[in-house]
């Protein structure tokens, strides 16, 4: 079962497929996540229209949520991952060191070849870019935040 949906507050879904082929572990995490109901609540808080959409670190208040790091699976880091950051695709985000992601993921809104290879890639959307492209498109602060929270009500494992 590696299909999920993402329940937005204001009632928008975003359907995805993830590829435990191209990145097991990070496939295992992220529904290990969901099974926690760990984003229940958290937000899109990093916004960047033509770039990506990045939650699931942060709820309403910006308070951060902490999550296990796990291995980065992404050449730089010696793991075969040949999931390009194209238009829709799920990629795990982290700081500078290569096995620091943990919770917080990005969907792409446009393609980001200088991504490839640097970040674990592991699923697309297969519905629901309309929705990405609603969030995409909000009024954000200096610190690419948008101003009004675009709160994820649920990840859940599609039935």
């Amino acid at each position: 079962m590696n299909e999920i949906v993402i329940t937005m507050r204001d009632g928008g879904v975003i359907k995805a497929e993830l590829y435990p082929n191209i990145a097991p572990i990070t496939v295992a995490n992220f529904l290990d996540l969901i099974e926690q109901k760990f984003f229940d609540g958290l937000i899109f808080h990093r916004v960047i229209s033509g770039f990506m959409i990045q939650g699931g670190g942060y709820d309403e208040n910006m308070t951060h949520k902490e999550a296990e790091s796990i291995k980065g699976e992404f050449d730089a880091n010696g793991f075969k991952n040949e999931l390009l950051h194209t238009r829709g695709v799920l990629s795990m985000a982290r700081t500078s060191f290569p096995n620091s992601a943990s919770s917080q993921f990005f969907i792409m809104h446009q393609d980001a070849p200088h991504l490839d290879g640097k970040y674990a890639a592991f699923g697309k959307v297969t519905e629901g870019m309309d929705v990405v492209d609603k969030i995409a498109s909000v009024k954000t602060n200096f610190a690419d935040a948008p101003v009004e929270p675009q709160v994820i009500e649920s990840i859940r494992f599609s039935r």
